[in-house]
C-alpha cells in the first residue's frame, strides 16, 4: 500500500500533482520510492536536488572526497565556506533545508566492490552520476544483478547522453560501451549549464519511471551537443552475448521492478 500525503506534503507538491499524468497516486509513489544517486557532484548534485523538491522518499547520496573550490562553477547543493570538507555531508545539509519532509542518507566513499550490492539493494532505483566508468560499472553489473532501474547521465566537455536502463529489457551500459572511452576527469572543462542540463532531463527520467508519466528513454540513446542544441535519439544495440546482462533471467527479476515500469509506454 502507497504511503499517503500529510497536509503539508499536498501543499507542497500541489502543482506538480495537477500533472494528469501524475496526480496523487504519482506523488505517493514518489514518496514510496528510494532512489540511489552515485557521484554527488555538478550531475549528482543537480540530479538529487530535484529529486528531493518532487518528494522522492528517501535519497540516497554516495560520493566520497573533499570539496575544492574549483567544484563550485556547477556544483550548486555547495557553498565556499565548505571547501576541504565532505562534500556529500553538505549536499545532505542543503537538501535537508530544501524538503524536510524526505530521508536523505549521506555516504561518505567511493562506489566500490565492497559496498555496491549493500547500496543497490537499498534502493528502488539508481541514477549513475559517477565521475569515472570504473564506478559505472560496478553500478551497472549490480543494477542487473539485483534487477534495479538505472538512469545512466554523462558529460563531456559541451556534449552528453542519458538512457535508462531496465534490466532484462534495454541494453545495460557494457552494451553501450563494451570497450570504455578514455575518459579522463581532469582532462575536459566543465560548464555547470551544461552539466544542470542534463542533470535535470535525469531526474525527469527518474520521475517518469516512477510514476509512469510521460515516456521514459527506454531502449533509446540520446545524444547531446549543447554547444549547437542538437537532440538526437539513437536505438543502442543489445547484446545478447553482453558479459553483465545476458545472463539475467526475467523470472529472478524482483516484483518491485514491475511496479517501475510504465507498461502503458513499453
Amino acid at each position: 500500500m502507497l504511503p499517503s500525503l500529510s497536509p503539508t506534503e499536498v501543499e507542497r507538491y500541489r502543482r506538480q500533482m495537477m500533472l494528469s499524468g501524475l496526480g496523487e497516486t504519482g506523488q505517493r509513489q514518489l514518496k514510496d520510492t528510494t532512489a540511489l544517486v552515485t557521484g554527488v557532484g555538478g550531475l549528482g548534485g543537480t540530479a538529487a536536488l530535484y529529486l528531493a523538491v518532487a518528494g522522492v522518499g528517501k535519497l540516497i547520496l554516495v560520493r566520497g572526497g573533499n570539496l575544492q573550490r574549483d567544484d563550485l562553477n556547477r556544483q550548486i547543493l555547495m557553498t565556499d565556506d565548505w571547501v576541504g570538507q565532505p562534500r556529500v555531508f553538505k549536499a545532505q545539509e542543503t537538501l535537508s533545508r530544501l524538503n524536510p519532509d524526505i530521508k536523505i542518507e549521506a555516504v561518505c566513499e567511493y562506489v566500490s566492490a565492497d559496498n555496491i550490492d549493500t547500496l543497490v539493494q537499498g534502493a528502488d532505483l539508481a541514477l549513475d552520476c559517477a565521475f569515472d566508468f570504473q564506478e559505472r560499472d560496478l553500478l551497472n553489473a549490480a543494477c542487473v544483478r539485483w534487477g534495479k532501474p538505472m538512469i545512466e547521465a554523462a558529460m563531456n566537455d559541451m556534449e552528453a547522453y542519458l538512457t535508462t536502463i531496465v534490466p532484462g529489457r534495454t541494453p545495460c551500459l557494457t552494451c553501450l560501451f563494451p570497450e570504455k572511452p578514455d575518459w579522463d576527469r581532469w582532462g575536459f572543462g566543465v560548464l555547470g549549464a551544461v552539466s544542470g542540463t542534463v542533470a535535470c532531463l535525469a531526474a525527469l527520467e527518474a520521475i517518469k519511471l516512477i510514476t509512469g508519466l510521460g515516456e521514459p528513454l527506454l531502449g533509446l540513446l540520446l545524444t547531446m551537443d549543447l554547444a549547437r542544441a542538437e537532440f538526437t535519439k539513437r536505438h543502442p544495440y543489445r547484446d545478447p552475448n553482453c558479459p553483465v546482462c545476458s545472463q539475467r533471467h526475467l523470472a529472478n527479476l524482483p516484483q518491485r521492478l514491475a511496479t517501475l515500469q510504465p507498461t502503458a509506454h513499453c
